[in-house]
C-alpha cells in the first residue's frame, strides 16, 4: 500500500476512474473540471490525451495546497489514424462502432499528476481487437447502454466489451479510462 502524505483530488466526473482509484485503495475527493476538449490538429495519438489531461489540470479552479495532489486524465480511441472521442448522438456512435468493427484499435489515456511543487504527465496504450459487429448488435448496444460518455462509443466493462473484444494487449484498466498501475507508480514520486 502506498503511504501518501498528500490528499488526492481527482479532477474527473468519470465513475469508472473513481471506481479504479477507490479499488486501488486511495481516498480522494472528486472535482469536475469542464474543459474544452479541442486540440491542435498537429497532435497525434498519445499526444492528444496527454495534452487534454494537462489542459484539465491547468483549469483546476483553486491553488493546490502543500498537502494536495490533483489527478486529471483523458482517454481517446485511435483507429486508422482517426481519433474517436465521445459520440454526440446515436448517429455518431453508430459510425464509430462501424469503424471499430472487425479491427484493432488503440486506446490511449493521458494522465497529469500535479502538486504545487511538481507535475508529471504520462500515457498508456492498449491495443483492443474487436470482432465484426452486426448492425443489430450496434443498434441494440446504443439503445440499451447509451455510450455517450465513453471514448469510441463503448465501455470494455459493459455489454459490447463482453461480446466484441476478442483480445487486449496492454492494460484493461487503461481501456476503462485510467492506467491505475502507472498512476500508482507515479504517485509514489510525490
Amino acid at each position: 500500500m502506498l503511504d501518501l502524505k498528500h490528499n488526492i483530488i481527482l479532477g474527473s466526473a468519470s465513475p469508472r476512474r473513481q471506481q479504479l482509484l477507490k479499488d486501488a485503495g486511495f481516498t480522494f475527493k472528486t472535482v469536475s473540471i469542464n474543459a474544452d476538449e479541442s486540440f491542435s490538429p498537429t497532435l497525434q495519438a498519445e499526444q492528444i490525451p496527454v495534452y487534454l489531461a494537462e489542459k484539465k489540470a491547468s483549469l483546476y479552479p483553486h491553488k493546490l495546497k502543500d498537502d494536495e495532489i490533483l489527478i486529471t486524465a483523458d482517454t481517446i480511441v485511435w483507429v486508422d489514424n482517426i481519433i474517436l472521442n465521445k459520440p454526440g448522438n446515436d448517429f455518431e456512435a453508430t459510425q464509430m462502432l462501424q469503424l471499430l468493427s472487425g479491427k484493432m484499435h488503440q486506446v490511449f489515456t493521458g494522465v497529469c499528476i500535479t502538486s504545487n511543487k511538481k507535475k508529471v504527465s504520462f500515457y498508456d496504450e492498449t491495443k483492443v481487437y474487436f470482432k465484426p459487429l452486426t448492425e443489430k448488435e450496434i443498434a441494440y448496444y446504443i439503445t440499451n447502454h447509451k455510450p455517450f460518455d465513453k471514448a469510441g462509443s463503448y465501455g470494455a466493462q459493459d455489454w459490447l466489451g463482453l461480446i466484441a473484444i476478442d483480445r487486449i494487449e496492454g492494460s484493461y484498466f487503461n481501456v476503462m479510462g485510467l492506467p491505475i498501475h502507472k498512476v500508482y507508480v507515479n504517485l509514489s514520486q510525490f
